[in-house]
């Protein structure tokens, strides 16, 4: 099994072991629930560690010996996905469950223009992060017909492949990231109670 079906199936446990107690009021805890705060914890838990193995023991390493490269032409190139681009696919993955949770990597200064923030939730979040990166920034909104609780948590670089990628590409608008600076913010957004 490939880690990006590995990276989808242990996603998809948690999701399903958390949904089946159902969603408190608010975010807040009840009996049989757990809050949409700590769901979302608990996912950025499971995406975070997929991704930095990833990135660390799988992407690094294997450029590192010379085997193979990572591009964002993975594709066409038969390359590496690029971290990012991993986690995108992951993404789309997850969706196909059907679960409706959704999350994306998003940035004030990103390369790609698309992980730029879409809403006034997602720049004010990041700003948040920005500033003070051990502290996510959680909120409900409403969107596409229906109520969601979003989180973001600081991106930082964790390997010196994440700073040497942002800072060599000559779409990136900031070039002098160090190791573990954050890059931006992990966007994570479930359905919540109306």
């Amino acid at each position: 099994m490939s880690t990006r079906m590995w990276f989808v199936g242990g996603l998809s446990v948690v999701l399903c072991v958390l949904g089946s107690g159902g969603t408190g009021h608010a975010g807040k805890e009840s009996a049989g629930s757990v809050a949409l705060e700590t769901v979302v914890d608990y996912i950025h838990a499971v995406l975070e560690a997929d991704r930095t193995f990833y990135t660390v023991h799988v992407v690094e390493r294997i450029q590192r010996k010379g085997v193979i490269k990572s591009s964002e032409k993975w594709r066409s190139e038969s390359a590496l996905p690029l971290p990012a681009q991993f986690f995108q696919e992951s993404s789309s993955l997850a969706e196909l469950t059907g679960s409706k949770v959704r999350y994306r990597l998003i940035s004030l200064n990103p390369i790609n223009k698309q992980n730029g923030p879409r809403t006034e939730f997602e720049q004010k979040a990041l700003e948040a992060v920005m500033a003070r990166p051990e502290q996510p920034y959680k909120g409900f909104v409403k969107e596409e017909g229906g109520r969601y609780f979003q989180a973001v948590y600081a991106d930082p670089a964790v390997s010196p492949g994440c700073v040497t990628c942002h800072n060599a590409d000559p779409r990136s608008a900031k070039r002098d990231y160090k190791l573990k600076d954050v890059l931006g913010g992990v966007l994570i957004s479930i359905p919540a109670p109306e």
